[in-house]
């Protein structure tokens, strides 16, 4: 069985992007610019044809319905952003900054990179393992809008990156990405960086 695709595609941006701030659980809304920015976007196909999931937080939730107002995405909560918990609202240069070796030892953690009262990568992982599981179990290709670390999971998932050093695939972050989930939970990478159209 080769599996079921499935494209996921980060939020437009909000003023904490623009910022650089870490949004984590933090429900920041998409700024103005996040709002014409996925307002422009229309989804190639066959994948315009998918079914839609987003995270529950509001700046995957208004991207997903920006991207097709007739048609209301499903709602999962395992799709959601990676909890930083005490770091939320700040940046990883004021972190390094205030913290030193403290942070600077956390991100050598790689997938047990965990901030305090926040979530590891690898415990994301494992959530997106039973949603990739599901989606296989449908038999449906399926379109995700999600957040950045829960992209960079799917890649750990996929390839085997343990969060240390470079991405083995460098991600545009504007961009759709391609998956296949199995039943088993894994999934495999089908093609980084797919150009969305524009309106």
């Amino acid at each position: 069985m080769r599996g079921i695709l499935f494209a996921v595609l980060r939020h437009a941006p909000t003023t904490w992007n623009e910022g650089r701030r870490l949004q984590g659980m933090t429900d920041v809304p998409l700024s103005a610019e996040g709002e014409a920015i996925a307002a422009s976007w229309t989804l190639p196909s066959p994948i315009h044809g998918w079914r839609r999931f987003c995270s529950p937080l509001a700046r995957a939730r208004r991207t997903a319905e920006l991207l097709q107002p007739s048609a209301v995405p499903v709602v999962d909560p395992r799709l959601r952003e990676m909890s930083f918990g005490a770091w939320e609202g700040r940046t990883v240069a004021e972190l390094r900054m205030t913290l030193g070796a403290t942070f600077i030892d956390a991100e050598g953690r790689g997938l047990d990179f965990e901030p305090p009262g926040g979530e590891s990568p690898r415990t994301v992982m494992a959530r997106l393992g039973e949603w990739a599981s599901d989606i296989a179990a449908s038999s449906e290709p399926a379109l995700a809008v999600s957040h950045k670390a829960v992209i960079r999971a799917f890649l750990a998932l996929a390839t085997g990156w343990d969060m240390t050093g470079r991405q083995p695939i460098k991600l545009d972050w504007q961009k759709l990405h391609l998956f296949r989930a199995h039943r088993d939970g894994h999934v495999t990478l089908e093609q980084a960086n797919v150009d969305m159209d524009r309106a």
